[in-house]
């Protein structure tokens, strides 16, 4: 079997990824990678940031590997149904709790965080000291998701503060994750343009 080309598609979280932030290192290496744009970066909606990653999901060519952070991985794991089949694989770091106490309002609406097991690979990775998820809430999430779980000790939100650079651990679960997802999908239907409608022909 060949193996197929995937569309990487970077998911940043809320106030979108530094040019430190692991995210925008791996948008320069990964090739072909699409990053999700918000219109709003400050003051998240629920509803929008999931129209935004669908619309780019089903824009894309190829089938999707999903390389999401914090509230990226929320948004990720709220595609709507009919679209996961383009979904080859996602790599889902440092979910963000929006169900604890002492979450921001502003994200408080993308609560609950959806907890449906996902039809295709994917990989939570977690910190044991992330200030925005008690690591048994991310196993709980991976658990509920069907994903497996990486821990990486003492790197907080496994952001740009965290100090990883180009986070070469990460580079490599997400290629054990790309080798996985290739032997398991399927290529996306082929896009048919409609067929315009012929005009009735005019007789005297």
């Amino acid at each position: 079997m060949c193996r197929m080309r995937l569309q990487p598609i970077i998911v940043p979280g809320w106030k979108n990824s530094g040019p430190d932030h692991w995210q925008s290192r791996w948008q320069a290496l990964l090739p072909n990678a699409r990053r999700i744009e918000q219109h709003d970066w400050e003051n998240p909606c629920a509803a929008d940031w999931i129209s935004r990653l669908t619309a780019e999901v089903d824009e894309a060519r190829s089938p999707v590997l999903l390389v999401a952070h914090s509230l990226g991985c929320l948004i990720s794991a709220s595609l709507p149904v009919p679209l996961r089949a383009k979904v080859a694989g996602a790599l889902l770091v440092a979910p963000a709790d929006v169900e604890r106490p002492d979450a921001p309002d502003c994200l408080r609406g993308f609560a609950p965080i959806p907890r449906q097991s996902l039809p295709f690979q994917s990989v939570v990775v977690a910190s044991d000291n992330d200030p925005y998820c008690q690591l048994e809430r991310a196993r709980g999430l991976a658990r509920d998701w069907g994903s497996r779980l990486v821990v990486v000790p003492g790197a907080g939100h496994i952001n740009a503060d965290s100090g990883l650079g180009e986070w070469p651990q990460g580079l490599k679960l997400l290629g054990a994750l790309r080798r996985r997802a290739v032997w398991r999908v399927s290529p996306p239907p082929e896009r048919i343009a409609p067929i315009p409608a012929r005009p009735l022909s005019q007789h005297a």
